[in-house]
């Protein structure tokens, strides 16, 4: 699958309901950045009239993710990819449209080369931040990606 922003919501139909249903949808991913969008609604919110964290997680996620699987595709091998761990911290309510996005993608290219490389396995931590219409930070996730060149 050609990594663009069509094909990843696509694939969130397909393979992530969950997200999808929800309201998480990619606009924009080029080599250095993945940006997804999801709107505050009825199918997404917590008791306390605000976006469910679980739903900024899938959204955060998919930014880094796809960018993961931009640079594996372009390196033309078999790799594998796995959240080992994640962290967040949440410092506004979610309403309105939140912005997710993750801008590290020249680290994820340095770490997927080495993959190729050396065979050895790779982590390496990313960040997504959330923010609102305004501007403001309303939640930012971390995640600690490993990728693995997979034997032949």
């Amino acid at each position: 699958m050609e990594i663009t922003k069509r094909n990843l919501n696509r694939f969130l139909f397909l393979k992530l309901p969950a997200a999808w249903w929800t309201g998480v949808r990619v606009s924009e991913i080029t080599n250095k950045r993945c940006i997804a969008n999801v709107t505050h609604k009825w199918a997404n919110q917590n008791p306390f009239r605000s976006m469910y964290f679980a739903v900024q997680a899938m959204a955060a996620e998919l930014t880094t993710g796809a960018l993961v699987m931009l640079y594996i595709k372009k390196s033309n091998s078999k790799i594998s990819m796995l959240v080992a761990e994640n962290k967040s911290s949440f410092s506004k309510k979610a309403t309105g449209k939140i912005t997710f996005s993750c801008t590290n993608g020249l680290l994820i290219k340095e770490c997927i080369d080495k993959a190729t490389e050396t065979g050895e396995g790779q982590t390496f931590w990313l960040q997504s931040t959330g923010k609102n219409t305004d501007g403001i930070t309303v939640s930012t996730f971390d995640f600690k990606w490993t990728v693995k060149v997979k034997e032949k």
